[in-house]
């Protein structure tokens, strides 16, 4: 059996871990319409690798409005790598203390809203603190992990406290302790993670099933959609009314922010 076909064996084991999970998924999908419905946004986080599901929620095509990225460039920012914005103060950040409420400082936050936090390790202090302060608004909140990395790492936060301790449910990558799933002969670290592979799965089965509550419900999602597929001219169009749709739930984010805070 080549590397390869390791790889793809492992991606079919979490691809039942997936599918093991299918009444949560349901379940959020229905969390994540009433919020929806409502005129509200879906809060989604992550730090690190683990923008990536951010951005796979929205805005790409095959999604739509109703989600609020919430990616600091500060805890995500990696090509660099080394020297300024490098990986090492990235990774430092992810885990002060107090960061996770200035960035939600900027928004206001109602029981109307849901939330979605995504950390492989469930570890980090950033999203954990997310978590929590979400939790105390109200505001239903999903964790995604990987579940045995989560189990056998420990916590940065004093407490020992993780991302589970305050999320309504959980949704599991299914990938394993360290991430990495394919042992080299002769090298003595495990190579090619599955972690995102898992999450985006649950991400794209998430929109699916919302994707068909909003529509019916009698609000159908305007769905970014390539050219090649409905045309140039509806394609601009979708685009231009999903964005302005986006723009026009923001607005609702930050229309109350600091009153009665002074």
């Amino acid at each position: 059996m080549t590397y390869t076909q390791k790889y793809l064996q492992k991606c079919l084991e979490l691809i039942q871990t997936v599918s093991e999970q299918e009444n949560e998924i349901l379940t959020v999908a229905k969390w994540f319409s009433k919020t929806i419905l409502s005129g509200r946004m879906v809060h989604v986080f992550g730090s690190g690798h683990s923008r990536i599901m951010v951005e796979e929620m929205w805005p790409r095509y095959g999604s739509f409005p109703g989600f609020n990225p919430i990616v600091e460039l500060s805890l995500t920012f990696h090509n660099l790598v080394v020297g300024a914005n490098g990986q090492r103060q990235a990774m430092f950040l992810e885990n002060v203390p107090g960061l996770a409420a200035q960035i939600l400082r900027n928004f206001d936050l109602s029981e109307m809203d849901s939330a979605l936090i995504i950390s492989s390790s469930g570890c980090n202090v950033v999203p954990i603190e997310m978590a929590e302060l979400f939790q105390k608004k109200g505001i239903k909140t999903v964790g995604l992990y990987s579940k045995k990395h989560s189990e056998g790492s420990t916590s940065k936060r004093a407490n020992g406290k993780k991302l589970h301790d305050f999320c309504d449910l959980m949704l599991d990558s299914g990938a394993p302790l360290g991430d990495a799933m394919i042992e080299i002969e002769n090298l003595e670290t495990p190579v090619s993670p599955g972690s995102t592979v898992g999450s985006c799965m649950i991400i794209n089965s998430i929109k699916a099933e919302l994707a068909n509550l909003l529509t019916e419900a009698g609000q159908p999602p305007k769905v970014l959609t390539g050219a090649t597929i409905i045309g140039a001219e509806k394609a601009a169009a979708l685009f231009q009314s999903a964005y302005d749709e986006h723009a026009h739930r923001l607005a609702k984010l930050y229309e109350n922010v600091g009153k009665g805070t002074r």
